[in-house]
């Protein structure tokens, strides 16, 4: 009997060490189970997606683009101030999407549009773009937006107006005609980029409109997301810290002293990178944060938290 009950376990445990154990996980897992690659949950991805991201020739902008295309996004408009350089930002993009990764380019579309996003004119029309390219629009990221170190008793008035113009006003319209074009086809998904500037008063720089304007957009966002959240539109908040992009490479280049500042108030010791934000901004655009509305996810190193 003993022989016989070991002989049949024996048997059986043979039957799931193969192909019919594959079979069995993805009966349970789906296709993916036996696909090769990196592996990540499905809700993650972007494929099937149209995304729409401001300020996206440069900066912040141009890596969440990047970030959407490594998580399958093949629809993507590259909004930006000028034509010629969002048209040339697209382009960069198809190209890096045909070589870096494992995306069917077959279907791949991406077009740069020029925006202004301070004119609401400028921002419907961009949106007409999208709608006459695509026929819909799921993720939007309202990136755009502009920072100057002034004391606030020296800060030129028409200086002030154009930066809350930009990063207030601007993020505002973006928004509001995203939910527009989102909400017939069932919602989507809107990420308004923050700082951890409207949390906490930075040094040594002297930034009082740029901080208050940032603050404005974490409440719009919250604001919004209460508003929309029956029509399946949902609002989040992404707060970077400091990061060296571009543009604050070139800043600190002129001042040394800055950086060392900056990371010695970064309990991680370090500024961060432009990829370090690829997650935040994928998990808010995609299905993987679904039941995520009216949040705000700050990524600093620990700055805010001492």
């Amino acid at each position: 009997m003993a022989v016989g009950l070991a002989a049949r376990a024996s048997f059986l445990f043979s039957r799931i060490q193969g192909p019919p154990r594959q079979l069995l996980a993805s009966r349970f897992l789906g296709s993916t189970a036996v696909t090769s690659g990196p592996r990540t949950l499905p809700s993650f991805s972007m494929e099937g997606k149209v995304c729409m991201v401001t300020g996206a020739a440069r900066g912040l902008g141009y890596e969440f683009c990047r970030a959407f295309v490594q998580s399958g996004c093949t629809s993507l408009a590259i909004l930006d101030l000028k034509d010629e350089e969002a048209k040339s930002a697209a382009s960069e993009l198809a190209t890096y999407a045909r070589s870096s990764s494992n995306l069917n380019t077959d279907n791949l579309k991406f077009i740069g549009v020029e925006c202004d996003v301070s004119s609401e004119l400028s921002v419907q029309k961009a949106y007409a773009t999208i709608m006459e390219t695509y026929g819909r629009i799921d993720s939007v990221v309202a990136s755009a937006g502009i920072v100057e170190n002034y004391s606030a008793l020296e800060y030129p008035t028409d200086r002030v107006k154009r930066l809350y113009d930009i990063n207030v006003h601007g993020v505002f319209f973006t928004a509001r005609e995203g939910a527009r074009h989102m909400i017939p086809h069932g919602g989507g998904s809107i990420i308004l980029i923050s700082s951890m500037s409207a949390s906490v008063v930075n040094i040594p720089q002297l930034q009082t409109p740029y901080n208050a304007s940032k603050a404005a957009v974490k409440h719009m966002a919250a604001s919004l997301a209460v508003e929309w959240a029956k029509t399946g539109v949902r609002v989040n908040s992404l707060s970077p810290g400091y990061m060296l992009t571009k543009l604050t490479k070139t800043v600190l280049e002129q001042d040394h002293g800055l950086k060392k500042t900056w990371e010695s108030l970064t309990p991680m010791g370090r500024m961060g990178e432009p990829e370090d934000l690829a997650g935040a901004i994928v998990f808010l655009a995609s299905d993987a944060s679904k039941f995520m509305t009216g949040s705000d996810i700050r990524v600093d190193g620990g700055y805010c938290v001492i």
